[in-house]
């Protein structure tokens, strides 16, 4: 069984369970991030695993889903205002259920899944077990906007240690996606887990390392926070460079928020 599948539907049935007590008219609150409603954030989250899913099953379904995408984002549409046209005007409690029994259906496949085989996706190719974990990692970060407007702390646990590896192993596709050159040195990261566990990467690396809180990185890498708003210790240029653009997700560049402006809510 792959373990990341199961990190998903935990991460998403978390998620699930903050939402079930609000109402269809809770649901159009914005967020901070690009004013997205609650109900954009579940449409988006549900429409790519379901384009994942796609991917999994291989085919030409997948292919055909992103050039509709790509031409509508071509066209002014814009990827958020096409997952809703194809939801076909499902919003609100009936959109939440039909996320939530999708991601369950889509976790058991991904389950018994080959994790090194190679699917398709809006980015680069990548394995099942990458892509999987992708939809956690978005799943997390997307919630994190919910729980920031309902003012709610998130209370994580080490299964995040699958979004602090995408963070790692995403450094490179930081500098590529801004068509700048890829540094040879990859910083030191040092985090402290929930648990309390130290987890680290690139331990060689002694002039650039980013050191402190395991969820802060997450933020960081997922765009969910700026850095200058976590007490993460960055030393080094290369280390200060990539935390001040960092980016894990596929995609085109997009730029973390700016400070001050992302933020948990007084209830």
């Amino acid at each position: 069984m792959l373990q990341q599948a199961g990190d998903f539907r935990e991460e998403s049935e978390r998620l699930c369970a903050i939402l079930a007590p609000l109402g269809d008219s809770d649901l159009e609150s914005k967020t901070q991030f690009k004013d997205w409603t609650l109900n954009d954030v579940v449409a988006h989250l549900h429409f790519w695993n379901y384009a994942a899913d796609l991917s999994l099953a291989g085919g030409e379904r997948f292919g055909v889903l992103m050039t509709d995408v790509i031409e509508a984002i071509g066209a002014g549409t814009g990827h958020m205002a096409y997952a809703h046209q194809w939801l076909d005007g499902c919003a609100g409690r009936a959109l939440v259920e039909r996320w939530h029994g999708f991601y369950l259906e889509m976790a058991a496949r991904f389950e018994v899944a080959d994790p090194s085989e190679r699917v398709r996706w809006a980015g680069p190719d990548m394995s099942v077990r990458s892509s999987i974990t992708a939809r956690q990692m978005e799943t997390w970060a997307h919630g994190q906007e919910v729980y920031d407007v309902l003012g709610l702390e998130c209370e994580n646990t080490d299964r995040i240690k699958n979004i602090c590896v995408l963070g790692v192993n995403t450094f490179g596709w930081t500098y590529a996606n801004r068509k700048l050159e890829v540094p040879a040195t990859k910083p030191c990261v040092r985090l402290t887990a929930p648990s309390g566990e130290m987890w680290e990467w690139n331990e060689t690396e002694t002039d650039n390392r980013v050191e402190g809180d395991a969820v802060e990185f997450c933020k960081v890498v997922t765009q969910t926070r700026n850095i200058a708003d976590t007490g993460l210790k960055v030393s080094g240029p290369v280390a200060g460079e990539w935390m001040s653009m960092a980016q894990c997700f596929a995609g085109s560049v997009e730029d973390p928020p700016q400070t001050g402006t992302r933020y948990r809510a007084e209830r």
